[in-house]
């Protein structure tokens, strides 16, 4: 089962590489892994999205959580939560083609963000679905090249400002 895990770290130099070693040595897959500052420049949070049982996920907290940098780390997947990512694609767009193309964008509320005389650069932001379905619409026209941000993700906020999963 995939597992989207919340990782907030000490913004210090060989963090990530610290924790990408974790997964590495220990012969676990990370998937995708976003890293970004959050308001305390001091602070960085990490998404990781990797595979596995129960038991896996576990010794997977377990061991981050004993990494010196590692202040808090939150498998979000059991919570209420929300998911994105961002993708940039790369494809043909000539003749007629260029009017599907705008079509499609224009469906799944994307945006042309570079434009040539035979292709489109798109930039399209939604949940792993959400990119998937626009990518098998986009596919038969020609699909040239094809990055992914990964995913990022927050815990709602309910009632009170108790976050999702929390009594």
């Amino acid at each position: 089962m995939r597992h989207t895990i919340s990782v907030l770290v000490e913004n210090r130099f060989g963090v990530l590489s610290r924790v990408s070693g974790l997964f590495s040595g220990r012969g676990y897959n990370i998937e995708s892994l976003t890293v970004a500052e959050t308001l305390d420049p001091t602070v960085s949070k990490m998404t990781i999205v990797t595979s596995g049982n129960d038991q896996v996920i576990e010794q997977i907290t377990k061991q981050l959580n004993k990494l010196v940098d590692v202040i808090k780390v939150t498998d979000l997947t059991s919570t209420d939560h929300v998911e994105r990512e961002m993708a940039l694609v790369k494809v043909s767009a000539e003749g007629e083609e260029r009017a599907e193309v705008l079509r499609i964008v224009e469906i799944f509320r994307g945006k042309i963000v570079d434009v040539s005389p035979d292709t489109y650069i798109i930039e399209i932001a939604g949940d792993e679905k959400k990119i998937d379905a626009v990518l098998g619409l986009l596919k038969p026209l020609g699909v040239k090249d094809i990055v992914r941000t990964g995913k990022v993700a927050m815990v709602r906020t309910t009632q009170k400002g108790k976050k999702g999963g929390e009594e």
